[in-house]
């Protein structure tokens, strides 16, 4: 009869390693059927927020310093050196406060020149008036003379004319007296025309000679307003906040020598990005943060032209300013463009940009998961931004950058 045999040790290592790697086939295969594991996020990191309707506010930001509504150059009006620099920057001033002294030979050489032609020329003046008034002087009592001569000769007539009629003259006489009258009658009317011209050419000479005296006064005025210039004045009421030259320094004409302003009557020059100026219009309201104090304002000016992706605004303020408030002072500005009645907005994500459609993460599971929504955002402001769809009021989503998880639909939130 035939024994059964045990197996043999070979045919159980053959049994084990067929169950092994049948055991390895199934995990494989289960495995691969598992949806990837969720990344996790340090929830610390995260920038979240919360999805609220109601009202809101459109901003655009921006940096800016403070600035003086007025402000004064000083400049050189002649060329000269610094000899005494009198005030120092920060220095209260009046009007005709000197600042700066200035020195030039050369112009103190000119203004005695300007003097010089002038009191020659006043000179020549007074000379002219005296020659031409001994002229007509003169031609006044050449017609004195003629006159008396005139009135003896028609005398002269009658006499002989009384003598012819007794027979006492001859008629010979009688016409000599009456041709003599009547040659010195036009010699007294020729007299009187040149009394005429000369009195007219006195006052064209004097007027002409005035003029030039006129004119150099005026070279001498100058002059002299180019000797005061030395002495350089503030110009106006105000602080002075910038002395950009030095005791010894040769500055030429047109030459910046000071800078004057009022501290009391400052505005804000913003820098808006050239991309959310576009909605910012005259006389909107905006907010000027000093880091000592919020400031209301109004805008007054928009720069036409675009400096370095930015555009210059300029902010009136109004109110007291806080204390420590000075000209380049820097400063944060927004600016209210348009109220939003009853919308649906969030924070501003860090990579979404209004009108378009971006992926959020939504927190879900009590906050100890995120998943990936698709949300549709409208209009912007500078720290939230309106939400279209997509999300629901009471939703919180991240608002940090994600793009590092773009492959992942969902990640894990550790606290």
């Amino acid at each position: 009869m035939d024994v059964p045999r045990k197996p043999t040790r070979k045919r159980r290592r053959w049994l084990y390693a067929g169950a092994a790697l049948s055991g390895i086939a199934l995990v494989t295969l289960a495995l691969s059927r598992l949806e990837p594991a969720a990344p996790s996020v340090a929830r610390g990191t995260l920038w979240t927020d919360t999805v609220r309707q109601g009202d809101m506010v459109r901003q655009v930001r921006g940096p800016g310093t403070l600035a003086a509504e007025e402000v004064r150059w000083v400049s050189a009006v002649t060329q000269g050196r610094v000899e005494r620099k009198l005030v120092q920057p920060g220095t209260a001033v009046a009007a005709g406060t000197v600042i700066l002294e200035l020195s030039n030979p050369d112009v103190d050489r000119q203004a005695l020149e300007a003097q010089r032609q002038l009191v020659a020329a006043q000179s020549e003046l007074a000379n002219l008036r005296a020659s031409l008034q001994n002229q007509i002087l003169s031609q006044e009592a050449a017609i004195a003379t003629v006159h008396a001569e005139h009135r003896e000769a028609v005398r002269q007539a009658e006499v002989n004319e009384g003598l012819s009629s007794r027979g006492l003259a001859a008629p010979m006489d009688v016409a000599k007296a009456r041709d003599r009258g009547e040659e010195l009658k036009t010699r007294l009317e020729v007299e009187r025309k040149r009394l005429g011209f000369l009195r007219e050419s006195m006052r064209t000479q004097v007027a002409a000679q005035e003029a030039q005296v006129e004119m150099l006064r005026g070279i001498v005025a100058f002059h002299r307003g180019q000797v005061e210039s030395m002495h350089v004045r503030a110009g106006n009421d105000g602080v002075l906040q910038e002395l950009p030259v030095e005791m010894g320094q040769w500055v030429n004409s047109g030459a910046t020598l000071a800078k004057v302003v009022q501290p009391g009557r400052l505005k804000a020059v913003l820098r808006i990005p050239e991309t959310q100026v576009r909605d910012v219009t005259l006389g909107q309201p905006a907010s000027i943060d000093t880091r000592n104090g919020i400031v209301k304002g109004r805008v007054v000016r928009i720069d036409p032209a675009a400096q370095n992706g930015t555009v210059t605004v300029d902010v009136a303020l109004e109110g007291d300013l806080p204390r420590g408030a000075r000209p380049d002072l820097s400063v944060d500005g927004t600016v209210d463009i348009e109220h939003l009645r009853n919308v649906m907005f969030v924070g501003r994500p860090a990579y979404g940009q209004p009108e378009s459609t971006v992926g959020l993460f939504k927190l879900e599971g009590g906050g100890r998961e995120a998943v990936r929504v698709s949300v549709r955002l409208g209009r912007g402001s500078a720290s939230t931004i309106e939400v279209q769809g997509g999300l629901e009021p009471g939703d919180v989503v991240i608002l940090s950058d994600m793009s590092q998880w773009d492959s992942a639909d969902r990640v894990r939130l550790n606290p």
